[in-house]
Protein backbone atom coordinates (compact mmCIF):
# COMPACT_ATOMS: atom_id res chain seq x y z
CA UNK A 1 0.00 0.00 0.00
CA UNK A 2 3.30 1.97 -0.06
CA UNK A 3 3.12 4.94 -2.36
CA UNK A 4 5.13 4.77 -5.93
CA UNK A 5 5.86 7.99 -6.98
CA UNK A 6 6.12 6.62 -10.59
CA UNK A 7 2.36 6.60 -10.55
CA UNK A 8 1.97 9.96 -8.71
CA UNK A 9 1.07 11.52 -12.40
CA UNK A 10 -1.56 8.74 -12.83
CA UNK A 11 -3.69 9.95 -9.47
CA UNK A 12 -3.28 13.56 -10.30
CA UNK A 13 -4.37 12.48 -13.76
CA UNK A 14 -7.99 10.76 -12.39
CA UNK A 15 -8.03 13.39 -9.98
CA UNK A 16 -7.85 16.43 -12.66
CA UNK A 17 -10.36 14.31 -14.31
CA UNK A 18 -12.88 13.91 -11.74
CA UNK A 19 -12.70 9.99 -12.17
CA UNK A 20 -10.73 9.68 -8.55
CA UNK A 21 -12.66 10.26 -5.61
CA UNK A 22 -11.82 11.65 -2.10
CA UNK A 23 -14.01 12.01 0.86
CA UNK A 24 -13.94 11.97 4.27
CA UNK A 25 -16.78 11.91 6.71
CA UNK A 26 -17.01 13.53 10.61
CA UNK A 27 -20.28 13.96 12.23
CA UNK A 28 -22.50 13.10 9.56
CA UNK A 29 -20.83 15.76 7.30
CA UNK A 30 -19.23 14.88 4.31
CA UNK A 31 -15.72 16.65 2.47
CA UNK A 32 -15.18 15.77 -0.40
CA UNK A 33 -12.14 17.16 -2.84
CA UNK A 34 -11.70 17.34 -6.54
CA UNK A 35 -9.84 19.48 -9.59
CA UNK A 36 -5.99 19.86 -10.13
CA UNK A 37 -3.98 18.87 -6.99
CA UNK A 38 -0.90 18.57 -5.83
CA UNK A 39 0.73 15.65 -4.58
CA UNK A 40 2.68 15.26 -1.81
CA UNK A 41 4.32 11.55 -1.62
CA UNK A 42 7.16 12.88 1.66
CA UNK A 43 7.46 10.65 4.13
CA UNK A 44 5.69 12.29 7.46
CA UNK A 45 8.88 11.60 9.19
CA UNK A 46 9.65 14.45 11.46
CA UNK A 47 6.04 16.39 10.82
CA UNK A 48 5.75 16.97 14.20
CA UNK A 49 8.39 19.70 13.61
CA UNK A 50 7.35 22.71 11.49
CA UNK A 51 11.04 22.84 10.11
CA UNK A 52 10.84 19.20 8.37
CA UNK A 53 11.07 18.46 4.70
CA UNK A 54 7.49 17.06 4.72
CA UNK A 55 5.58 20.14 6.91
CA UNK A 56 7.77 22.37 4.20
CA UNK A 57 6.65 19.90 1.04
CA UNK A 58 2.64 20.75 2.67
CA UNK A 59 3.27 24.68 3.27
CA UNK A 60 4.59 25.19 -0.22
CA UNK A 61 1.67 22.97 -2.05
CA UNK A 62 -0.58 25.45 -0.30
CA UNK A 63 1.27 28.23 -1.27
CA UNK A 64 1.05 26.81 -4.86
CA UNK A 65 -2.81 26.36 -4.82
CA UNK A 66 -3.34 30.13 -3.17
CA UNK A 67 -1.91 31.03 -6.46
CA UNK A 68 -4.41 29.20 -8.27
CA UNK A 69 -7.37 30.68 -6.10
CA UNK A 70 -7.93 28.43 -3.70
CA UNK A 71 -7.67 30.74 -0.66
CA UNK A 72 -8.04 28.53 2.32
CA UNK A 73 -6.37 25.14 0.97
CA UNK A 74 -6.34 21.72 2.64
CA UNK A 75 -4.33 18.68 2.36
CA UNK A 76 -6.18 15.31 2.52
CA UNK A 77 -5.71 12.00 2.52
CA UNK A 78 -3.56 9.35 4.20
CA UNK A 79 -0.35 8.56 5.55
CA UNK A 80 1.11 5.32 6.66
CA UNK A 81 1.87 3.87 9.78
CA UNK A 82 5.57 3.84 9.30
CA UNK A 83 6.65 7.82 8.77
CA UNK A 84 9.12 6.39 6.71
CA UNK A 85 7.30 5.60 3.94
CA UNK A 86 5.27 7.49 1.34
CA UNK A 87 2.50 9.87 2.18
CA UNK A 88 -0.44 9.52 0.28
CA UNK A 89 -1.55 13.36 0.26
CA UNK A 90 -3.56 15.46 -2.19
CA UNK A 91 -3.67 19.25 -1.98
CA UNK A 92 -6.82 20.18 -3.94
CA UNK A 93 -8.09 22.85 -5.69
CA UNK A 94 -11.64 22.67 -5.17
CA UNK A 95 -13.30 21.28 -1.73
CA UNK A 96 -16.52 21.19 0.41
CA UNK A 97 -18.50 20.20 3.07
CA UNK A 98 -21.57 18.32 2.62
CA UNK A 99 -24.70 17.90 5.11
CA UNK A 100 -25.00 14.03 5.60
CA UNK A 101 -28.64 14.11 4.52
CA UNK A 102 -26.65 14.90 0.88
CA UNK A 103 -24.22 12.61 1.54
CA UNK A 104 -26.28 9.04 1.72
CA UNK A 105 -27.99 9.60 -1.50
CA UNK A 106 -28.17 5.81 -2.94
CA UNK A 107 -26.95 4.66 0.60
CA UNK A 108 -27.58 1.01 0.58
CA UNK A 109 -27.50 -1.86 3.23
CA UNK A 110 -26.87 -4.15 -0.35
CA UNK A 111 -23.02 -3.87 -1.78
CA UNK A 112 -24.32 -5.78 -5.21
CA UNK A 113 -20.94 -7.28 -5.04
CA UNK A 114 -19.92 -9.93 -7.45
CA UNK A 115 -19.88 -13.63 -6.66
CA UNK A 116 -16.69 -14.18 -4.75
CA UNK A 117 -14.22 -16.46 -6.42
CA UNK A 118 -12.15 -17.25 -3.44
CA UNK A 119 -9.89 -15.73 -0.22
CA UNK A 120 -7.33 -15.87 1.82
CA UNK A 121 -5.89 -14.81 5.18
CA UNK A 122 -2.46 -13.97 5.78
CA UNK A 123 -1.22 -15.42 8.06
CA UNK A 124 -3.32 -18.18 8.46
CA UNK A 125 -5.43 -18.65 12.09
CA UNK A 126 -2.03 -21.16 13.07
CA UNK A 127 0.49 -18.43 11.79
CA UNK A 128 -0.85 -16.09 13.99
CA UNK A 129 -1.74 -17.79 16.96
CA UNK A 130 1.87 -18.97 16.67
CA UNK A 131 2.83 -14.95 16.41
CA UNK A 132 0.60 -14.55 19.44
CA UNK A 133 2.66 -16.69 21.68
CA UNK A 134 5.49 -15.58 20.38
CA UNK A 135 4.82 -12.06 21.50
CA UNK A 136 4.15 -13.60 24.78
CA UNK A 137 7.13 -15.31 25.34
CA UNK A 138 8.73 -12.19 24.57
CA UNK A 139 6.96 -10.19 26.81
CA UNK A 140 8.49 -12.57 30.17
CA UNK A 141 11.94 -11.77 28.93
CA UNK A 142 12.13 -7.99 28.20
CA UNK A 143 10.20 -4.82 29.06
CA UNK A 144 7.92 -5.09 26.14
CA UNK A 145 4.35 -4.74 27.85
CA UNK A 146 1.74 -4.79 24.23
CA UNK A 147 2.13 -5.40 20.56
CA UNK A 148 -0.66 -5.32 18.37
CA UNK A 149 -0.43 -7.73 15.93
CA UNK A 150 -2.46 -7.98 12.25
CA UNK A 151 -4.23 -9.81 9.34
CA UNK A 152 -4.79 -9.17 6.27
CA UNK A 153 -7.72 -10.71 4.32
CA UNK A 154 -7.97 -10.73 0.29
CA UNK A 155 -11.04 -11.21 -1.34
CA UNK A 156 -10.67 -11.95 -4.74
CA UNK A 157 -14.25 -11.55 -6.92
CA UNK A 158 -15.65 -12.50 -10.49
CA UNK A 159 -15.75 -8.66 -11.59
CA UNK A 160 -14.29 -5.54 -10.52
CA UNK A 161 -15.78 -3.74 -7.46
CA UNK A 162 -17.86 -1.12 -7.92
CA UNK A 163 -16.61 1.00 -5.45
CA UNK A 164 -19.06 3.19 -5.14
CA UNK A 165 -21.37 0.85 -3.83
CA UNK A 166 -19.45 -0.72 -1.60
CA UNK A 167 -18.68 2.48 0.44
CA UNK A 168 -22.41 3.33 0.44
CA UNK A 169 -22.99 -0.04 1.92
CA UNK A 170 -20.24 0.69 4.29
CA UNK A 171 -21.60 3.98 5.53
CA UNK A 172 -25.54 2.87 5.48
CA UNK A 173 -24.40 -0.25 8.11
CA UNK A 174 -22.11 2.55 10.15
CA UNK A 175 -23.48 5.81 10.36
CA UNK A 176 -21.56 6.85 13.32
CA UNK A 177 -17.83 6.58 12.24
CA UNK A 178 -15.39 8.43 10.05
CA UNK A 179 -15.54 7.08 6.72
CA UNK A 180 -13.40 7.89 4.00
CA UNK A 181 -12.25 6.89 0.51
CA UNK A 182 -8.71 8.17 -1.00
CA UNK A 183 -7.68 7.08 -4.30
CA UNK A 184 -3.81 5.27 -4.65
CA UNK A 185 -1.41 5.73 -7.31
CA UNK A 186 -1.78 2.56 -8.55
CA UNK A 187 -5.36 3.24 -9.26
CA UNK A 188 -7.05 1.57 -6.75
CA UNK A 189 -8.70 2.93 -3.29
CA UNK A 190 -8.57 3.28 0.17
CA UNK A 191 -11.76 3.31 1.78
CA UNK A 192 -13.01 2.24 5.76
CA UNK A 193 -14.64 3.80 8.35
CA UNK A 194 -12.94 4.38 11.50
CA UNK A 195 -14.25 4.56 15.09
CA UNK A 196 -10.98 6.13 16.74
CA UNK A 197 -10.38 9.83 16.40
CA UNK A 198 -6.57 10.29 17.13
CA UNK A 199 -6.71 14.24 16.54
CA UNK A 200 -8.72 17.18 15.97
CA UNK A 201 -7.99 20.60 16.47
CA UNK A 202 -10.02 23.27 15.98
CA UNK A 203 -8.70 26.64 16.91
CA UNK A 204 -6.65 26.12 20.55
CA UNK A 205 -8.65 23.22 21.17
CA UNK A 206 -7.77 20.20 20.38
CA UNK A 207 -9.73 16.10 21.04
CA UNK A 208 -8.45 12.42 20.71
CA UNK A 209 -10.66 9.91 21.64
CA UNK A 210 -8.28 6.68 22.19
CA UNK A 211 -10.14 2.93 21.70
CA UNK A 212 -8.18 0.06 23.11
CA UNK A 213 -9.80 -3.29 24.51
CA UNK A 214 -12.59 -4.98 22.52
CA UNK A 215 -15.74 -7.60 22.72
CA UNK A 216 -17.72 -8.72 19.52
CA UNK A 217 -21.10 -7.31 19.50
CA UNK A 218 -24.43 -9.87 20.42
CA UNK A 219 -27.04 -10.76 18.40
CA UNK A 220 -29.72 -10.67 21.47
CA UNK A 221 -29.75 -7.95 23.84
CA UNK A 222 -29.27 -9.40 26.86
CA UNK A 223 -25.82 -11.14 25.78
CA UNK A 224 -24.64 -7.77 24.01
CA UNK A 225 -24.88 -6.08 27.34
CA UNK A 226 -23.32 -8.54 29.20
CA UNK A 227 -20.48 -8.94 26.62
CA UNK A 228 -20.66 -4.77 27.27
CA UNK A 229 -20.53 -5.31 31.04
CA UNK A 230 -17.65 -8.14 30.42
CA UNK A 231 -15.03 -5.70 29.00
CA UNK A 232 -15.94 -2.68 31.64
CA UNK A 233 -14.85 -5.35 34.19
CA UNK A 234 -11.75 -6.71 31.95
CA UNK A 235 -8.28 -6.75 34.08
CA UNK A 236 -6.96 -7.72 30.62
CA UNK A 237 -8.98 -4.76 28.50
CA UNK A 238 -8.28 -2.22 31.54
CA UNK A 239 -4.50 -2.43 31.28
CA UNK A 240 -4.12 -2.48 27.69
CA UNK A 241 -6.50 0.64 27.67
CA UNK A 242 -4.59 2.57 29.91
CA UNK A 243 -0.99 1.97 28.35
CA UNK A 244 -3.08 3.73 25.41
CA UNK A 245 -4.36 6.56 27.33
CA UNK A 246 -0.94 6.89 29.76
CA UNK A 247 1.05 7.65 26.58
CA UNK A 248 -1.57 9.83 24.57
CA UNK A 249 -1.17 12.02 28.45
CA UNK A 250 2.38 12.16 28.04
CA UNK A 251 2.52 13.29 24.51
CA UNK A 252 -0.03 15.81 25.10
CA UNK A 253 0.27 17.07 28.53
CA UNK A 254 3.61 19.95 27.44
CA UNK A 255 1.62 21.34 24.57
CA UNK A 256 -1.34 21.90 26.54
CA UNK A 257 -2.79 24.67 29.00
CA UNK A 258 -5.76 22.38 29.80
CA UNK A 259 -5.67 18.76 29.20
CA UNK A 260 -9.09 17.38 30.52
CA UNK A 261 -8.65 13.25 30.56
CA UNK A 262 -11.62 10.75 31.66
CA UNK A 263 -10.49 8.99 34.98
CA UNK A 264 -12.48 5.81 33.58
CA UNK A 265 -12.94 4.25 30.01
CA UNK A 266 -16.43 4.13 29.03
CA UNK A 267 -17.82 2.13 26.20
CA UNK A 268 -18.24 2.96 23.04
CA UNK A 269 -20.48 0.79 20.31
CA UNK A 270 -19.79 -0.03 16.41
CA UNK A 271 -22.00 -2.54 14.71
CA UNK A 272 -19.70 -5.36 15.35
CA UNK A 273 -17.96 -4.06 18.71
CA UNK A 274 -18.18 -3.05 21.84
CA UNK A 275 -14.77 -0.73 22.58
CA UNK A 276 -12.82 0.46 25.69
CA UNK A 277 -13.29 4.60 24.89
CA UNK A 278 -11.81 7.39 26.46
CA UNK A 279 -12.32 11.37 25.83
CA UNK A 280 -9.30 13.55 25.38
CA UNK A 281 -10.12 17.41 25.34
CA UNK A 282 -7.10 19.85 25.74
CA UNK A 283 -6.51 24.00 25.22
CA UNK A 284 -3.12 24.36 23.65
CA UNK A 285 0.04 26.42 24.58
CA UNK A 286 0.63 27.12 21.38
CA UNK A 287 -2.38 27.00 18.74
CA UNK A 288 0.02 27.88 15.59
CA UNK A 289 0.72 23.90 15.67
CA UNK A 290 -0.69 22.56 13.13
CA UNK A 291 -3.21 19.49 13.26
CA UNK A 292 -0.91 17.35 11.65
CA UNK A 293 2.07 18.43 13.72
CA UNK A 294 0.22 16.94 16.60
CA UNK A 295 -0.66 13.85 15.03
CA UNK A 296 2.66 12.51 13.83
CA UNK A 297 3.66 13.31 17.54
CA UNK A 298 0.82 10.97 18.43
CA UNK A 299 1.04 8.18 16.13
CA UNK A 300 1.95 5.73 16.32
CA UNK A 301 0.13 5.13 19.73
CA UNK A 302 0.17 1.84 21.55
CA UNK A 303 -3.50 1.03 19.95
CA UNK A 304 -1.82 0.41 17.17
CA UNK A 305 1.69 -0.21 17.51
CA UNK A 306 2.45 -1.09 21.18
CA UNK A 307 4.01 -0.27 24.22
CA UNK A 308 7.43 0.91 24.38
CA UNK A 309 6.75 1.66 20.51
CA UNK A 310 9.91 1.14 19.41
CA UNK A 311 10.26 -1.92 20.61
CA UNK A 312 7.01 -3.02 19.84
CA UNK A 313 6.80 -1.77 16.10
CA UNK A 314 10.59 -4.57 15.82
CA UNK A 315 8.71 -7.04 17.59
CA UNK A 316 5.65 -6.37 14.61
CA UNK A 317 8.53 -6.21 11.98
CA UNK A 318 9.52 -9.68 13.57
CA UNK A 319 6.57 -11.91 13.23
CA UNK A 320 4.38 -10.14 10.58
CA UNK A 321 4.48 -11.59 7.35
CA UNK A 322 3.03 -8.75 5.39
CA UNK A 323 3.71 -4.52 5.13
CA UNK A 324 1.18 -2.77 6.17
CA UNK A 325 1.45 0.11 4.26
CA UNK A 326 -1.93 2.35 5.01
CA UNK A 327 -3.55 0.43 7.58
CA UNK A 328 -3.30 1.65 11.04
CA UNK A 329 -1.50 4.73 9.99
CA UNK A 330 -3.88 7.88 10.00
CA UNK A 331 -6.05 9.46 7.73
CA UNK A 332 -8.40 13.00 7.41
CA UNK A 333 -7.27 16.21 6.08
CA UNK A 334 -5.30 19.74 7.32
CA UNK A 335 -6.27 23.18 6.21
CA UNK A 336 -3.71 26.00 6.09
CA UNK A 337 -5.34 27.41 8.95
CA UNK A 338 -3.90 24.70 11.03
CA UNK A 339 -7.46 23.37 11.93
CA UNK A 340 -7.67 19.17 10.84
CA UNK A 341 -8.57 15.88 11.72
CA UNK A 342 -6.71 12.58 11.54
CA UNK A 343 -8.43 9.16 12.67
CA UNK A 344 -6.78 5.86 13.11
CA UNK A 345 -6.83 3.41 9.50
CA UNK A 346 -8.80 1.03 10.78
CA UNK A 347 -11.47 -0.83 9.96
CA UNK A 348 -10.89 -0.64 6.32
CA UNK A 349 -9.54 -2.13 3.05
CA UNK A 350 -7.85 -1.13 -0.49
CA UNK A 351 -9.87 -2.15 -3.69
CA UNK A 352 -8.04 -2.96 -6.79
CA UNK A 353 -10.13 -3.55 -9.89
CA UNK A 354 -11.95 -7.56 -8.81
CA UNK A 355 -9.45 -7.81 -5.40
CA UNK A 356 -10.28 -6.62 -2.03
CA UNK A 357 -7.94 -6.71 0.87
CA UNK A 358 -9.10 -6.35 4.37
CA UNK A 359 -7.04 -5.70 7.65
CA UNK A 360 -7.57 -6.46 10.99
CA UNK A 361 -5.73 -6.06 14.51
CA UNK A 362 -5.71 -7.06 17.88
CA UNK A 363 -3.72 -5.79 21.18
CA UNK A 364 -1.46 -8.53 22.47
CA UNK A 365 -0.46 -8.39 26.01
CA UNK A 366 0.99 -11.04 28.37
CA UNK A 367 -2.15 -11.99 29.65
CA UNK A 368 -3.58 -13.03 26.19
CA UNK A 369 -5.33 -15.82 24.92
CA UNK A 370 -4.13 -16.81 21.33
CA UNK A 371 -7.43 -18.33 19.98
CA UNK A 372 -9.61 -15.39 21.46
CA UNK A 373 -7.04 -12.87 19.80
CA UNK A 374 -7.63 -14.17 16.51
CA UNK A 375 -11.09 -14.43 17.03
CA UNK A 376 -10.85 -10.39 17.67
CA UNK A 377 -9.04 -9.75 14.62
CA UNK A 378 -11.82 -12.11 12.77
CA UNK A 379 -14.70 -10.05 14.44
CA UNK A 380 -12.96 -6.27 13.38
CA UNK A 381 -12.54 -7.91 10.03
CA UNK A 382 -16.54 -8.32 10.39
CA UNK A 383 -17.27 -4.66 9.62
CA UNK A 384 -15.82 -4.59 6.19
CA UNK A 385 -16.90 -8.28 5.18
CA UNK A 386 -20.28 -7.04 6.03
CA UNK A 387 -20.19 -3.96 3.44
CA UNK A 388 -18.84 -6.51 0.98
CA UNK A 389 -21.95 -8.46 1.12
CA UNK A 390 -19.87 -11.50 3.40
CA UNK A 391 -20.40 -12.65 6.74
CA UNK A 392 -17.25 -13.14 9.13
CA UNK A 393 -16.86 -16.69 8.51
CA UNK A 394 -13.33 -17.83 9.56
CA UNK A 395 -10.79 -18.37 7.02
CA UNK A 396 -7.62 -20.26 7.33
Amino acid sequence: MGVSAINAHQALDCLFNGSAKISFTSKKRELRAWGAAKMIDVPARGGERADSVFQKAIRQAFDQIRRDGQPNPMAIGAIPFDLNEPSCLYVPRHYEWRDGADASEAASSVAGMPPLLDQRSIPDEQGFKDAVAHAIVNFRHSDIRKAVLSVTRELRFSAPIDTDRLLSSLRAQNPEGYQFRVPLPDGGDLIGVSPELLLRKQGGRIQSNPLAGSAKRQPLPERDRAAAEMLLRSAKDQYEHRLVIDEVRRVLQPHCLELDISEQPSLHATSALWHLSTQVDGLLRDETQNALQLACQLHPTPAVCGFPTERARKLINLVEPFERGLFTGLVGWCNADGDGEWVVTIRCGTVRQDTVRLFAGAGIVEASEPASEWAETQAKLGTMLSACGLTAEVVS
